[in-house]
């Protein structure tokens, strides 16, 4: 069997298992979920109603179903562009339209499959925003609103990712063999920059973001701010009702560019001693370099990546075996780009396990800093408010949980305070 013809086996019987595996995975947690609706678990019976219960059930439920048509078209998609030469069609459309080549053909050859992207995407956008999420009274987004997301996200693409990525192919040609590193090296740059112009400069463009005026509540909070020794450039409350019911808080950018963010959503529904609480969560985040942290892990698998990029474009069995048959850095990194999460799937409970030990250690340091019980009951309330099932399949958020589930969560919080 040839190099061509092994690879072609590997990454089909990979993209199947990780299809089958994600699909079993979805029907785990509508099972486990659908068997656990009747009931709401004894420790939350107290804060939240069995109706409560069920519109969270319901809605996990309803995500499920829509994830797991996602997910086979994600599947059909990438056979299309590899197997099924789509991706060499888009080639051939840019060799026609820039018969010169050059980085303008590759910048172009992304483009085109970006968009075709965009367009296979937006009926599952229109249908969550539109159908999904208003059906559970969460959606606050008006078509207007969603049709200028949709521009300025087109855009900011076309400006920062059409420079980011001309970069990246110039530096792929010119650098010679050892290319991978410098890409690295201008990736981690650009990541940084991103980090620092985020709060003040993109952010701003989809959302209003207001001073906070409730002075009771900012006394408190800059009380706990000093306690926790953290310097923040200002207290914001960020108009998030105006897309969605969900609420949340955060903290964004590094150095002086620092602040906190609440949604407006949160403040409506929390008592000031659980913003307090809440709030000391995200700054146990900042206390534990949690997003150095992630950084730095971030990092290094970026460089093993790219080095195995650098390693598999010199290869004719890569491409052959992709269903392309020009060889070039643009298509290199496309097809990279393309086929990496069918590979890497497999590792994401590493990752979630990680952020859960974050999230641990950030519930650890509000307790110290503030009240556990007031953060329980502000989780609950947030579980609540936004329809989060209490009862996750365990292996189902093995793979997917960025956050431990609610009833680990509120134990361990109960057992600390």
């Amino acid at each position: 069997m040839s190099a061509t013809a092994a690879f072609t086996q590997i990454f089909l019987a990979t993209l199947v298992l990780t299809t089958l595996l994600r699909i079993w995975l979805g029907l785990r947690q509508i099972r486990h979920v659908c068997a656990h609706r009747g009931q709401v678990p004894p420790r939350f019976a107290d804060g939240i109603s069995l109706e409560e219960h069920h519109k969270a059930a319901d809605y996990t439920m309803t995500k499920a179903h829509l994830s797991l048509l996602e997910v086979l078209l994600g599947m059909f998609m990438v056979l299309a562009f590899t197997q099924g030469g789509l991706l060499q069609y888009c080639a051939d459309q840019m060799n026609g339209l820039f018969p010169g080549g050059g980085h303008v053909r590759g910048l172009g050859l992304f483009a085109l499959v970006g968009l075709i992207g965009l367009v296979v995407d937006l009926p599952f956008a229109l249908y969550r925003t539109f159908v999904l999420e208003a059906r559970f009274g969460f959606n606050k987004t008006t078509p207007g609103l969603f049709v200028s997301d949709l521009i300025k996200q087109v855009l900011l693409a076309v400006l920062l990712g059409g420079p980011l990525l001309l970069a990246v192919l110039w530096l792929m040609e010119r650098m010679g063999a050892h290319w991978w590193f410098w890409v690295w090296l201008f990736w981690l740059g650009f990541n940084l920059l991103m980090l620092a112009l985020y709060p003040t400069l993109i952010a701003p463009l989809f959302n209003r973001f207001t001073p906070l005026t409730d002075e009771a509540l900012k006394a408190r909070i800059e009380a706990l701010l000093q306690r926790c020794g953290f310097r923040a450039r200002g207290l914001f409350v960020m108009d998030g009702s105006k897309r969605s019911a969900h609420g949340n808080a955060y903290f964004t950018g590094f150095g002086a560019a620092k602040r906190i963010v609440f949604f407006d959503t949160l403040l409506e529904h929390l008592t000031p001693a659980e913003v307090e609480a809440v709030l000391a969560h995200e700054l146990g985040h900042f206390k534990h370099r949690h997003l150095w942290k992630r950084l730095g892990a971030m990092a290094v698998l970026g460089l093993g990546f790219l080095w195995l990029l650098g390693q598999l474009m010199s290869r004719d069995w890569f491409f052959a075996g992709l269903g392309v048959s020009q060889q070039d850095t643009a298509m290199a990194l496309l097809l990279f780009s393309l086929v990496l999460p069918v590979f890497s799937f497999p590792l994401s409970p590493l990752f979630s396990a990680l952020s859960r030990r974050h999230e641990y250690q950030a519930d650890a340091y509000a307790v110290a800093h503030a009240s556990g019980a007031d953060l329980s009951t502000a989780l609950v309330k947030l579980y609540r408010d936004n329809a989060s099932t209490l009862t996750p399949d365990p292996i189902h958020s093995l793979f997917y949980d960025s956050h431990p589930p609610a009833s680990l969560r509120i134990a361990r919080l109960s057992a600390a305070e």
